[in-house]
């Protein structure tokens, strides 16, 4: 039996497979790989990819960022991605006045050889003038720099079981219902400062859990719990003060048996340190990072933790 040689794209070595034929058939090089758009039907290979990285799988994540979002992705000849990514935009769809990046991910065998980069300028050439965010871990924040993202905050990841302590916050709460929606939605965009109602319309059917804060008859507040491998996420987070935000995320916690994660901006420092106190561990920081514009618009004081830094 003959073989068919294939040359690999990492060392430009050899391996056999079987074929009736001699010939070498040579692999394209990453730089002429084109760059498509992912569908669901790349689920799979998104998760594929993040395991390779030893990332999560978070199959529930990558379905959300590219239902909610658009994915990028480079096809590897000898099958799965080389590379892929997320962007998620907010406000009107023909001008979208924000768009956060996420799930920047090459794989391994891939990595060092410009894939990301490729991958960013992409996306930057294909938003124009469209400000975008992204949380950047230290790996990757040297690479964002040199593509002229900034450094504008920073966000403190929690995670552990949480445990009720001491004097709890007197804020009401309560499950989330179809009519409360629309009061959401208006909370939520004048927050964030750009219209999220293509992903907060998704919530009831992303998260476990969706509550919200009252005062008086009217919503200060709401969060939502989505499943994440063992944990739950919490966010995104929105209230009226820290003790809203506190009431939400107790809220949260009575009704699951998972541990908590998190990602809470690090001017939130009342709420970091009740969260300790009670259970949750800090596990890393990331850097919020913007390109095209100098800080994120609405209301930070009031944004304590984003549905994930994925999509923001």
């Amino acid at each position: 039996m003959a073989k068919r040689t294939y040359v690999s794209l990492e060392t430009g070595g050899r391996r056999g497979h079987p074929s009736d034929s001699l010939t070498c058939v040579p692999t394209p090089s990453l730089a002429a790989l084109p760059i498509r758009r992912l569908t669901l039907r790349d689920l799979a290979a998104c998760a594929d990819l993040s395991e390779n990285r030893g990332w999560p799988r978070e199959e529930h994540k990558w379905g959300f960022l590219l239902t909610a979002g658009k994915g990028y992705g480079i096809d590897d000849p000898d099958g799965g991605l080389v590379g892929a990514c997320a962007v998620t935009e907010y406000g009107p769809h023909e001008r979208p006045e924000l768009a956060a990046i996420g799930m920047v991910l090459v794989a391994d065998r891939h990595a060092r050889q410009g894939i990301g980069r490729r991958l960013m300028r992409h996306v930057i050439s294909l938003m124009g003038t469209t400000p975008l965010t992204l949380h950047a871990t230290p790996y990757g924040r040297p690479l964002y720099e040199e593509l002229g993202f900034k450094v504008t905050g920073r966000a403190e990841m929690l995670r552990g079981r949480f445990t009720p302590g001491g004097p709890e916050p007197e804020v009401a709460t309560r499950p989330a219902t179809a009519e409360d929606l629309q009061a959401i939605l208006r909370l939520d965009e004048e927050v964030f400062g750009a219209d999220r109602t293509h992903i907060i319309t998704r919530l009831p059917a992303f998260a476990d859990q969706l509550r919200v804060a009252e005062a008086r008859g009217r919503i200060i507040g709401y969060t939502a719990a989505w499943p994440n491998m063992d944990t739950h996420v919490v966010g995104p987070l929105i209230a009226r003060d820290t003790e809203t935000a506190q009431a939400l995320i107790a809220s949260l916690a009575a009704h699951t048996d998972r541990p908590l994660r998190t990602d809470i901006d690090v001017r939130h420092e009342d709420l970091l340190a009740w969260a300790k106190e009670r259970g949750l561990a800090s596990v890393a920081f990331n850097a919020v990072m913007t390109h095209g514009i100098g800080e994120l618009p609405g209301d930070w004081s009031r944004r304590f933790a984003p549905l994930t830094v994925a999509a923001g």
